[in-house]
């Protein structure tokens, strides 16, 4: 059966225990946090799979992971904001996109991960301005989570800070990422389809993984009880330091 699967999917027996092996812990971050899915699978398997075959896949991922959590998220979020963070989004995308024919697109991954990372620090250690999670900071975060997601596709990790600094409930929190991204998901179709980035090959995959990928999303779900839901914002913060950290350690070496 797993020689079936591997012929089908173009990868080896080895290559495809460890792809399921990350995608079921990044379900399992995913469901109990609402983000980090495609910053783990593509940190991960990036030396199994080149990022242009990885990027669609996890397209696929996500598109599941969102319609799983989307009655959640729906019912947690608070849909004015994250209306107002996507479409800010959406009018960035284009700018970040320009940007990567300016700047070089190692360099602008650098820039988006360093600012994250330090912004990620300060909330962890309580030394953020309260600014960060103002009304102004509102409408930033949006444009600038759309330009990140073009010049290095983290706009997701942006939004989480925002919400993060926020005074909502974890409930909350993940509900406005979850609505986020989900939303998201119709924007990137669109410009992976004018890109030419989508195949078969990785609907194929995103099939296969799906059913692995979706029981560590209820294992996440399952762990986003109401005591461990007082520890939310502060794995949250370390999840961004850590995706942050591990991005930069492989754009620089």
């Amino acid at each position: 059966m797993i020689t079936y699967i591997t012929e089908i999917i173009q990868l080896t027996e080895i290559e495809f225990i460890y792809c399921s092996f990350v995608v079921f812990l990044a379900g399992i971050v995913r469901g109990f946090s609402g983000f980090a899915l495609s910053a783990i699978v593509i940190a991960s398997m990036a030396g199994t799979l080149p990022t242009v075959q990885l990027i669609p896949m996890v397209l696929f991922l996500e598109a599941a992971a969102g319609i799983v959590m989307l009655r959640g998220g729906i019912r947690d979020a608070n849909m004015p904001i994250v209306w107002i963070l996507s479409i800010g989004s959406i009018l960035g995308l284009p700018i970040g996109l320009l940007a990567t024919v300016i700047l070089p697109v190692e360099t602008s991954r650098i820039i988006a991960l360093i600012l994250i990372l330090s912004l990620a620090s300060l909330q962890l250690f309580k030394l953020t301005p309260g600014t960060l999670g103002s009304k102004t900071a509102l409408y930033t975060t949006g444009i600038v989570a759309g330009i990140a997601s073009g010049i290095a596709a983290v706009g997701g990790m942006v939004i989480a800070l925002y919400v993060l600094a926020s005074e909502e409930n974890p409930r909350s929190m993940r509900g406005a990422i979850v609505m986020f991204l989900f939303i998201g998901l119709f924007t990137s179709m669109i410009w992976y389809i004018i890109y030419g980035i989508m195949d078969i090959r990785a609907a194929i995959r995103g099939v296969v993984f799906t059913p692995i990928l979706l029981v560590g999303i209820f294992i996440g779900f399952k762990l986003f009880s109401p005591i461990l839901q007082n520890f939310y914002k502060q794995f949250c913060l370390i999840l961004l330091v850590f995706i942050s950290v591990i991005g930069l350690v492989r754009v620089l070496i």
